[in-house]
């Protein structure tokens, strides 16, 4: 009697475990916290004719975002601010920080070329950048608050510049996307890059 007792209570304690475990593997889990600069991206691409590389670097600066979670729960994926309020909209102010850069920055080729006929450097200081927000198939622009070059002066020349731009924008769901797109002087597309906290 006590051994069918002690193998029944076995049996429940490992069928328990079992519950225990796919109970664990199913709940929300929790990516480890934001930083307040998240690394957008980059992209290389090659200028023609000067056959200079041209490498661009994004990052977001948002310092609202610090220590906030990724909560995955498939389709319900969420946003858990460090203070442990669910995030349901964009904070309203942060910053694109891009970086152009004629330097060597990184091992991988250019991907693709562009016809770009201004001096490299002149081009990397009369960038022009707009800042989209979409919903769905719905697209806004948002008009950036400010587009400041940091670092190196504008007169001084070099093979490196860094913009802020700062934005404001406003009342925008988290679900939604915000990306950056990065034009030529002339107005050609040269690359962007998105803002998905979620």
């Amino acid at each position: 009697m006590n051994a069918r007792r002690i193998a029944l209570n076995g049996l429940l304690l490992i069928v328990a475990g079992f519950a225990l475990a796919a109970s664990a593997r199913n709940a929300p889990k929790a990516t480890p916290g934001l930083r307040s600069n998240i690394p957008a991206g980059y992209d290389v691409m090659l200028l023609k004719p000067s056959k200079e590389t041209l490498s661009f670097i994004g990052l977001i600066e948002c310092p609202e975002l610090e220590g906030a979670q990724h909560v995955s729960e498939g389709l319900r994926a969420k946003l858990i601010s460090s203070d442990g309020t669910t995030v349901k909209e964009f904070p309203r102010h942060f910053s694109f920080r891009i970086t152009a850069s004629l330097k060597k920055l990184f091992l991988d080729g250019p991907v693709r070329s562009v016809d770009i006929s201004d001096d490299p450097q002149e081009l990397l200081l009369h960038l022009r950048f707009r800042v989209r927000a979409y919903h769905g198939l719905e697209v806004r622009e948002i008009t950036p608050q400010s587009i400041e070059l940091i670092g190196m002066p504008a007169d001084v020349p070099y093979d490196e510049r860094v913009y802020r731009i700062n934005v404001n924008a406003g009342n925008i769901a988290i679900t939604d996307r915000l990306v950056i797109e990065i034009f030529s002087p002339e107005g050609e597309l040269l690359t962007h890059f998105p803002f998905i906290p979620l």
